[in-house]
């Protein structure tokens, strides 16, 4: 445990440090309010989850707004539903999947990237007639896949409480500076991809990085067949086993 009470130690301890330092950046009266209540997400033993990710081994970075307001889907990464299991069923996409906007509108999003699915027609119908046999079968194999390809799962506030959004992830921008500034520091090619407006407001501090992707958020319908999102995921092939 940390002398802030958010347990680091589920990152890996090639972060201990820099998070340590990126800490110190914060707000300490913010801190101590999260020290003293339990009644935010996803609490403070998953807080750092999206740093399993080896420090060396982050290549991209992919923003969302804050975590899910459940409390068996928030785990620490971004957009990571810790409540979703299989992937599909005999009706297209599973029931716990179409109810996870975002996540549905990635897979979805994917799918027409990999040509497997029309963007004309998105149906679950159509969804089922799609071979999956050399395609991930679970949520877990889909976000290790991208954990794989080094995207380090962060959203802009990395707490969800009652207030605001906004108000907490402006708590956190000293913060993600820190870290931004790390990383790039030791590679000047990471990619980082913001995600809704919310993450968008994190520009600012990254100033004249020259490879940042915006979007809007995943749980917009028009993010499925945004062209510039399509294009950005379709080299990585991230629904393939």
């Amino acid at each position: 445990m940390t002398s802030h009470n958010l347990n680091i130690q589920t990152a890996h301890p090639s972060w201990h440090a820099v998070l340590l330092h990126a800490l110190n950046k914060i707000n300490p009266d913010y801190l101590l309010h999260l020290t003293k209540n339990d009644e935010w997400l996803p609490g403070p033993e998953k807080i750092f989850n999206a740093f399993t990710l080896p420090f060396d081994q982050v290549k991209f970075i992919l923003f969302g707004e804050s975590p899910y307001p459940r409390k068996q889907s928030a785990n620490g990464f971004a957009f990571w539903d810790a409540a979703v299991n299989e992937v599909w069923s005999a009706d297209g996409l599973s029931k716990k999947v179409n109810r996870a906007t975002s996540l549905r509108n990635i897979f979805k999003m994917l799918l027409v990237a990999e040509k497997l699915l029309s963007p004309e027609n998105m149906s679950q119908i159509e969804i089922t007639k799609i071979d999956k046999k050399n395609l991930i079968q679970t949520n877990h194999e889909f976000f290790t896949n991208l954990l794989n390809h080094g995207f380090l799962l962060l959203n802009a506030s990395l707490v969800l409480q009652k207030t605001a959004v906004k108000k907490d992830a402006a708590a956190w921008y000293p913060f993600i500076k820190e870290i931004l500034h790390v990383l790039i520091q030791k590679n000047p090619d990471l990619q980082l991809i913001l995600f809704g407006q919310i993450a968008k407001q994190i520009t600012p501090l990254i100033e004249n990085h020259p490879k940042i992707f915006i979007s809007e958020h995943p749980y917009n319908l028009s993010f499925i067949t945004n062209p510039q999102v399509i294009e950005f995921f379709k080299p990585l092939h991230l629904l393939t086993i």
